[in-house]
């Protein structure tokens, strides 16, 4: 990287973590580990069942809610530029295609996110991003073009479909797409152990977003989700992206 290039990302690095009056806690005391870029993403949102989707989360792990209401997310982009703090990214391992199935859910009272399927279109990069996060990365075939989409999980029978058009900038978030996209940690739960990443970025800026052509299927259990019962689909240019280490949480 040359030094105008790094001087360029110290900037951008130093205004994201200025940027903190849209968090809803403070920014963790120690220093961020990653860095990423999370690009040209679509924001699919499903109602589903309480019942069955308590089926799919640790007993450990309350279940977030808005409004009485339980919601999955089906989210793919392009992931880019993933690498450690003080490290360069390597091209063939940082940058690739990623689909995740995601849920709301809340620890100790801090509302998370909480993945049900993680997908990758590079098989180093899920291997790479499986064994440093412990998120259950697997590998998909993906491909993506201008406006275009398309991943299939072969091992699942998965598949994701799309053809879109990128409407206008959503100059005023309803609460819902807020409670949605505003998160800033994760958990994952794994050796019968719970564990957090916090991260941090700037406030999402959504468009709005139009399928010319939109088909995809995937199954968490009886949970379904087809392009027959999305809601209120949006997009995103893109976002950077700074996290910081697992953390072990004791539930209180």
């Amino acid at each position: 990287m040359s030094n105008r290039k790094k001087r360029t990302v110290t900037t951008q690095i130093k205004e994201i973590l200025s940027c903190t009056s849209h968090r809803p806690w403070q920014m963790p005391q120690k220093s961020w580990v990653y860095y990423q870029e999370w690009n040209r993403l679509i924001f699919l949102h499903f109602e589903v069942s309480f019942e069955e989707l308590r089926k799919h989360i640790p007993q450990q792990i309350e279940l977030d809610n808005f409004e009485g209401k339980y919601y999955i997310s089906l989210v793919p982009f392009t992931m880019e530029k993933i690498r450690p703090r003080g490290l360069p990214h390597i091209g063939f391992i940082s940058n690739f295609e990623e689909l995740n199935v995601r849920t709301y859910v809340k620890v100790n009272e801090k509302p998370g996110v909480y993945f049900l399927n993680i997908e990758a279109g590079n098989s180093l990069s899920a291997f790479v991003s499986r064994t440093l996060s412990g998120l259950p990365y697997e590998k998909s075939t993906m491909k993506r073009e201008a406006k275009k989409y398309y991943s299939y999980n072969k091992k699942k029978a998965f598949f994701f479909k799309a053809t879109y058009q990128i409407g206008e900038t959503v100059t005023q978030k309803t609460p819902l797409q807020a409670w949605l996209t505003e998160r800033y940690c994760l958990y994952v739960y794994a050796n019968k152990n719970l564990y957090q990443y916090e991260i941090h970025h700037k406030e999402w800026e959504l468009k709005t977003v139009k399928f010319d052509h939109l088909k995809f299927d995937y199954h968490i259990g009886n949970i379904r989700l087809t392009e027959n019962n999305f809601c209120f689909p949006n997009y995103s240019d893109r976002i950077t992206v700074l996290s910081w280490s697992k953390q072990k949480i004791i539930i209180l």
